[in-house]
């Protein structure tokens, strides 16, 4: 093992034990800074230069790798040089390196009748598993949460009143951070039918795991991305629909219903509000569009 690739270990031993990062985002990590030490021939990440993550930056364009994946490259590996310079106490040569500029691109929204048909399209009365897929998708739209946070649901994380019903999950977000946030009728109506009429019969090795696949193991993300693309499909939604959409559906028509940003905030379990904001641009340019059809005054003379 070369010394980079060592200082590589002892900084995403450092992201999963200090700072508590989900695997996904360990794993990218690992893949992007591998990917770099490989390509550039790195020895020692405390001895990385700025002309050598310029030069990576032009090979991965070359390449024709998108500019936000690039900037995603360039975070990690800033911060790992950064990371491995006050280990050994030297000047990190690249702090000043700064990742690509990109458009802000404002997340999309399916509108409600969209979702309702992407619902329906998870339904067959003849297919009583269906049910799996429905729930999953109600879930997925009636929580905002993220596919990794529906993926790891147990079943304790199912929180049930008095009267045995299903109020609210426990979700573990980025950071190990927990949050609880309420279902809707339709998705605990939709959780009930699976727990009562599928899980029974799907129950295997992974017997703690919400949602199971039919070998009796935790559902996948490549799984559960592929239900919602699906469904999509056959709902003949023209637009790429993917298990965030649903999570950027939630917030929209939470603040289009007129929902508090801080509370969006929390029910989508961001650390800042400053990133919920983004969805309020949404709400915006709608509210300007109807203001600008509709009023006498915002109207172009022809």
């Amino acid at each position: 093992m070369t010394l980079a690739n060592s200082q590589l270990r002892e900084y995403l031993n450092y992201l999963i034990v200090e700072r508590g990062l989900s695997k996904n985002t360990i794993s990218a990590y690992e893949r992007d800074l591998s990917f770099f030490i490989s390509e550039s021939r790195i020895e020692d990440l405390t001895l990385v230069t700025p002309a050598e993550v310029e030069s990576y930056i032009a090979g991965a364009r070359a390449r024709g790798l998108a500019e936000s994946s690039i900037a995603r490259f360039v975070v990690s590996i800033r911060n790992a040089v950064a990371f491995s310079c006050k280990e050994a106490k030297v000047i990190n040569q690249v702090k000043d390196v700064r990742p690509p500029r990109l458009k802000s691109r404002l997340p999309k929204a399916l509108t409600i009748a969209e979702v309702s048909d992407l619902i329906e399209a998870t339904k067959f009365p003849e297919d009583p598993s269906s049910l799996r897929e429905t729930a999953i998708v109600e879930l997925l739209y009636g929580t905002g949460a993220r596919i990794s946070e529906v993926v790891d649901l147990d079943l304790h994380d199912v929180l049930k009143s008095d009267g045995g019903q299903v109020p609210a999950l426990r979700l573990t977000g980025k950071g190990q951070k927990v949050r609880v946030v309420p279902l809707g009728k339709y998705a605990r109506d939709a959780l009930d039918q699976y727990l009562v009429r599928v899980r029974p019969g799907l129950v295997g090795k992974a017997r703690s795991a919400l949602f199971l696949n039919d070998r009796g193991g935790r559902l996948s993300r490549q799984t559960m991305w592929k239900i919602v693309s699906l469904a999509a499909e056959r709902a003949k939604i023209e637009t790429k629909v993917s298990p965030h959409s649903l999570r950027h559906s939630y917030a929209t028509h939470l603040l289009d219903g007129g929902a508090d940003i801080r509370v969006v905030q929390e029910l989508l379990g961001h650390s800042s509000v400053t990133t919920t904001q983004i969805y309020t641009l949404v709400t915006i340019d709608k509210l300007r569009e109807s203001y600008s059809s509709a009023h006498p005054r915002a109207k172009k003379s022809s």
